[in-house]
């Protein structure tokens, strides 16, 4: 995988560290959870995972800029450059904190503002998603049992399968209606929520995803594993998701249809 072959190996070896402080503090007895200003969760895990991986990047690509959801932007230690990595600690830390297996810690690498590597690591599950612009998507326990996935082929709203997240979300927006109808249109839909409907969406079991808005730490690592799938992954506007903004993923063909019912 020129060009990524370097960064996807550090993002493993990331994420493998991450790994082993994360299910070091689930389900513990002890686990610490404090409320930020914006009455979302942190847990001692979040800022212990994040701590780490900042910790190599510093060593490992000190030319490279960091953004976490935990600590902010820290630049590059070794002057200006067009590289960052952006890290979510733990993507889902209300399933975290309630013992729910479904969490993971998300990995990107951004050129300038177009994130071109991403990793989703979910060890409550045994599984991780990983792509490389140009090369493909993939998912495995781990980087040396890799098998290459694929968005399906579904063309047809009512044969589709729908993931939402954050109902309370769409009200907000005024769309709360519009979300019920795309579901009832379709031939299935469930809340699987945070990353993991995205990585069911690239590997062929769902067929669109839709959220109302997301930081660029919650969505930075997806956009490579969708794309790389095969799949479309937009605003609500067509245009390349950015922070705070709205996420629509689907398999491709579904895209306008999604976009029509939630913007009409």
């Amino acid at each position: 995988m020129a060009g990524y072959a370097d960064d996807l190996s550090l993002a493993h070896l990331l994420a493998d560290t991450a790994d082993s402080i994360s299910m070091g503090r689930f389900r513990a007895l002890d686990l610490k959870v404090e409320s930020k200003p914006d009455l979302t969760p942190v847990s001692d895990a979040d800022t212990a995972v994040e701590q780490a991986i900042r910790s190599t990047l510093a060593r490992a690509r000190p030319r490279d800029g960091v953004l976490g959801e935990e600590f902010g932007l820290t630049h590059a230690a070794a002057g200006p450059g067009s590289r960052r990595w952006v890290i979510d600690p733990i993507d889902g830390t209300k399933n975290f904190v309630r013992g729910v297996p479904i969490w993971g810690t998300l990995i990107a690498l951004l050129e300038g503002d177009i994130p071109v590597a991403g990793l989703v690591s979910a060890p409550a599950l045994g599984r991780r998603w990983w792509a490389a612009r140009g090369h493909g998507a993939y998912a495995g326990k781990h980087q040396h049992t890799a098998t290459r996935i694929q968005v399906s082929g579904v063309t047809r709203l009512s044969d589709a399968s729908l993931s939402y997240a954050s109902l309370d979300g769409w009200q907000q927006i005024g769309r709360l209606q519009k979300i019920v109808d795309l579901s009832l249109a379709s031939w299935r839909s469930r809340a699987y929520g945070d990353f993991y409907g995205y990585m069911l969406l690239a590997e062929g079991a769902l067929d669109a995803m839709v959220e109302p808005e997301l930081s660029l730490w919650d969505v930075a690592a997806l956009i490579p594993i969708v794309q790389e799938a095969g799949g479309t992954i937009t605003d609500l506007a067509g245009r390349p998701p950015v922070d705070k903004s709205s996420v629509i993923a689907t398999n491709g063909p579904l895209h306008e249809t999604v976009l029509t019912a939630l913007t009409r």
